[in-house]
């Protein structure tokens, strides 16, 4: 069994919806709710697309490799999948910050799932223009 299989069970054991069952399951700290963790996941995802999206821009003005498209269509995806369950976490949600229903990372993750998918198509739509013809 690896490490990361064994540290992500005990982390999701960890998981409770109130303070009061982490109490009871004999858990030393309040990990979060289904939704926080949800809306967590999500903002990470949308972040690595951030991140992987900068980066193939900065290979795209360098002209090495690939001209970055891969990396574009990298941010793109994640872009897509951390904005769109954000957006969903937003809309099932049924409080405001702070109510455990992941709020505010659902929003994060919503802004910079957009970011990402703009930095994808950016560098999508440049990496066509420099290409050379015939």
């Amino acid at each position: 069994m690896s490490v990361l299989f064994t540290l992500t069970a005990e982390a999701a054991g960890q998981v409770c919806s109130t303070a009061g069952e982490c109490a009871n399951q004999g858990v030393d700290n309040f990990v979060g709710t289904p939704q926080r963790v949800w809306a967590s996941i999500a903002a990470l995802v949308s972040l690595v697309g951030v991140v992987v999206g900068v980066r193939a821009r900065i290979r795209l003005g360098r002209r090495t490799g690939n001209g970055g498209t891969r990396g574009a269509v990298v941010a793109l995806a994640a872009g897509l999948i951390g904005g769109v369950n954000g957006a969903v976490d937003l809309a099932v949600a049924d409080g405001g910050p702070g109510s455990g229903n992941g709020v505010v990372g659902a929003a994060a993750a919503l802004v910079l799932g957009v970011v990402a998918v703009v930095l994808g198509l950016l560098v999508l739509t440049r990496s066509r223009r420099a290409e050379p013809v015939g």
